[in-house]
């Protein structure tokens, strides 16, 4: 156990702190009202489960291609400046939305969709690491736990857009008499998939035009540059060599990788999980959705506050176990109570973003900042994962020597086994912070 009584946030940077922290809650938006729009296009556009999953594809990726360029441009410039170029890139990202509407074509959303998450890249990039700076190194873990506690707030109230401004909108033609309509009558199937498609434009261009406001307020508001903000000398060969040694940072990209597949896994097929399962409506699915990320924010600051007295990379391994335990309930409880598991896995997520990235950059300085890029390029974890649970979805259902599962709930394997993989990260950075070795 530990005590440590170092000022969390430095009273001077309180307001920076606040202010960079509302991104959080931007980015989490963003995640959270796309997760749904998986089985939304699945159902407008009559597509297989791998192919509506190319929305986290498309998503993902942008983290996953830019996260790299976004650390140079951050280590040449400024955290700041950073921030200023994801704002920009989010919003262009949703405004083409509407464009994409017109078209009604997926590709274009699937554009539109990197577009978003290039921004988003830049802005995790600067914002993590910018946050780690922010205080002491020894309350660094804890105070990005803290100010990722405001990401899933952003991430519920993405959730109940997507529940009351679009889900409930669409309308409630089931898949099967979507497929007739298009043969019988191919007009009236596309005034229909138009209107779907325009309650899904409508919010995200509202997205668009608010992140254009939070782009001014960052533009004229002057934030405090950070000790690693002097030094601009790139470095890129030395600092990835620098990088590549330390096992500590290697595996916590790989834990990262396998965390965040496992996140957008459950958050976007518990609908399909409570459709297939339960023959819930999609609406009553994201319910069970809500509930889980309520669950994800409680339990966020409850991990912050246990952060203070226990060791981050156990507190991480026994999450992940409890995590595995559950996604097993997912795989071999039939029902509500594989759907409860589901839910309750939530609570044992909300750990693990913040504290694997803590952990992976302690004591990186100034290489931190490039280290940054993996650990954002890690949740390319998101873009890989969902669409092979897709595929998974769409075969038949699997005989077991002992039992015979769906299809669906065989898919839930992907993320079992994401959580072993980080509770042995957790593991391995408890033994190693015992033995007094952090960086190799």
């Amino acid at each position: 156990m530990k005590n440590n009584s170092t000022s969390l946030i430095p009273a001077n940077l309180l307001m920076p702190f606040i202010l960079v922290t509302s991104l959080f809650a931007l980015w989490g938006f963003a995640n959270d009202i796309t997760n749904p729009m998986v089985a939304a296009f699945k159902n407008i556009l009559l597509i297989s489960n791998f192919e509506s999953s190319l929305v986290q594809f498309a998503f993902y990726g942008g983290y996953c291609v830019m996260a790299i360029p976004a650390a140079l441009f951050v280590k040449k410039f400024s955290y700041k400046s950073g921030i200023l170029l994801g704002l920009i890139l989010y919003a262009l990202g949703c405004l083409l939305f509407i464009p994409s509407g017109w078209l009604m074509a997926f590709w274009a959303f699937l554009l539109s969709y990197f577009i978003m998450t290039c921004g988003l890249s830049f802005l995790e990039t600067s914002a993590n690491p910018y946050i780690l700076a922010m205080g002491d190194e020894a309350t660094a873990t804890r105070r990005l736990n803290f100010a990722q506690s405001f990401n899933p707030m952003g991430s519920l109230t993405g959730m109940l857009v997507a529940r009351n401004l679009i889900l409930c909108k669409l309308d409630p033609m089931t898949e099967d008499a979507r497929r007739e309509l298009l043969k019988t009558s191919p007009d009236a199937f596309n005034q229909i998939a138009k209107h779907d498609l325009s309650v899904i434009i409508g919010p995200y261009a509202i997205l668009g035009i608010v992140v254009v406001i939070f782009f001014v307020v960052f533009l004229i508001t002057r934030l405090p540059r950070s000790t690693h903000d002097e030094n601009r000398d790139l470095s890129v060969g030395a600092t990835l060599k620098r990088l590549l040694k330390n096992a500590n940072y290697v595996e916590g990209v790989i834990a990262q990788a396998f965390y965040v597949g496992v996140q957008i896994m459950c958050w976007t097929f518990i609908i399909q999980y409570a459709e297939a399962e339960m023959g819930l409506s999609k609406a009553q699915g994201q319910f069970y959705n809500m509930i889980a990320m309520g669950m994800f924010v409680c339990s966020r600051f409850i991990c912050t506050f246990l952060l203070k007295y226990l060791n981050p990379g156990a507190l991480l391994a026994v999450l992940a176990t409890l995590g595995t335990v559950l996604i097993m309930g997912v795989i071999f409880l039939p029902g509500m109570p594989g759907l409860y598991c589901l839910v309750a896995a939530s609570a044992t997520m909300s750990l693990m973003f913040p504290t694997i990235y803590g952990i992976a950059l302690k004591g990186l300085g100034d290489d931190a900042k490039l280290g940054a890029a993996g650990l954002i390029m890690a949740i390319g974890g998101g873009c890989l994962m969902p669409p092979l649970q897709g595929w998974i979805m769409d075969q038949s259902a699997f005989n077991l020597i002992f039992t015979t599962l769906s299809s669906v709930r065989m898919s839930f394997t992907l993320p079992l086994i994401g959580f072993v993989v980080v509770a042995l990260y957790g593991l391995k950075t408890y033994l190693r912070s015992k033995q007094g070795v952090t960086a190799c």
